[in-house]
Formats: structure tokens, sequence, C-alpha cells
């Protein structure tokens, strides 16, 4: 059976939304809270980053509010809420499965 288009984030993917859902901001305030909130462990290149968010507008996962030049603002929507909420689920699963299945969380 093929998937469908974003069935599951890719991490950078995820951190976009989980961005968007503190609030509207622009690629390189994005950037910068991914790189933050995993304390350096994941970094987002321009043409990755700018790739997801033509993704995201596609889907309608986010939307642009605001242009200042080169500066471009984006808001998460509600069917990126859900989707986000979908992957926090998923991966809630994985988890789970890992602590029930062999206890990898706490070996």
């Amino acid at each position: 059976m093929p998937r469908r288009p974003l069935e599951n984030l890719t991490e950078s993917m995820f951190y976009v939304l989980l961005a968007l859902r503190r609030g509207p901001m622009c690629g390189m305030e994005i950037a910068a809270f991914l790189e933050r909130a995993t304390n350096g462990r994941l970094r987002i290149g321009p043409a990755t980053l700018y790739t997801v968010l033509s993704k995201f507008e596609e889907v309608k996962y986010i939307e642009e509010i605001a242009v200042e030049g080169r500066k471009r603002t984006y808001r998460i929507t509600q069917r990126g809420v859900e989707a986000y909420n979908a992957e926090v689920n998923r991966l809630t699963a994985c988890l789970q499965d890992a602590e029930t299945i062999g206890g990898l969380l706490h070996d």
C-alpha cells in the first residue's frame, strides 16, 4: 500500500512544526529554535529548511503570514497541528513498544 505524503515526518520536519507550535516564526528563527531545542544535535541548513517549509505550505500545514523583504514569517495551521499531534502519538507508540518489547529505555 503506498504511503500518503508526509505520513511520517522526518526529525527536521517534526521540529519545524514544534517550533511553530510556539508561535509564528521566520526561517532563521526556526533554524535557531531547532538548534537550541536539541542542544545542537540537530542543525538544519537553509536548503533543507526552505524545502520543508515549501512542502508544508503545499499541504497546508503552515501558512505564510508576513513578508518583509526576504524575511517570511509562518504560522502553523490546524491541519499542521493535527499532523504534529499524529507524529507525537506515533513516536510515543514507538517508545512504548521499545519499553514493552525490549526494555530498551532503561537498560
